[in-house]
């Protein structure tokens, strides 16, 4: 398990397992966020199996898919409102981490300015360079 740290209350990571999700609860996350769609790649496990394995290690659980490179206003509406309202650490997961952190960027759930953004997610080994036009577009 891969966890990159973006704050004190948000983290993102590549795919999961349910294998990893005690550890994941042991480490203080209490919520648990998939930004994949089920069936994106074989072997994947599914939404159900995550919802069963997060449920089981004291986690909730969250699905918000994002497929194809878009992030439609409901999902960024949706994840913004859970992390805002998140009862402890967040963890979200895709195939590499990318989609999710993007979607925490766009979602900007605490009100950071474009540029910190983009920094944090740098720390975190996430380039969002390239989301500066829509970062500046939606919080300028």
């Amino acid at each position: 398990m891969n966890i990159a740290v973006v704050s004190k209350r948000f983290a993102v990571a590549p795919q999961l397992a349910p294998g990893d999700l005690a550890a994941a609860a042991g480490a203080g996350y209490r919520v648990l966020v998939c930004n994949r769609p089920d069936g994106e790649e074989a072997g994947q496990p599914d939404a159900a199996a995550m919802h069963a394995a997060a449920t089981e290690a004291g986690m909730e659980f969250h699905h918000i898919p994002i497929s194809g490179g878009a992030f439609p206003d409901e999902a960024i509406a949706a994840f913004g409102a859970l992390r805002r309202t998140a009862p402890g650490k967040v963890l979200a997961y895709c195939r590499s981490g990318t989609r999710s952190i993007t979607l925490d960027a766009l979602a900007n759930p605490e009100g950071l300015d474009p540029a910190t953004l983009i920094a944090t997610a740098k720390a975190a080994g996430y380039d969002l360079s390239a989301l500066a036009p829509r970062l500046n577009a939606r919080n300028g």
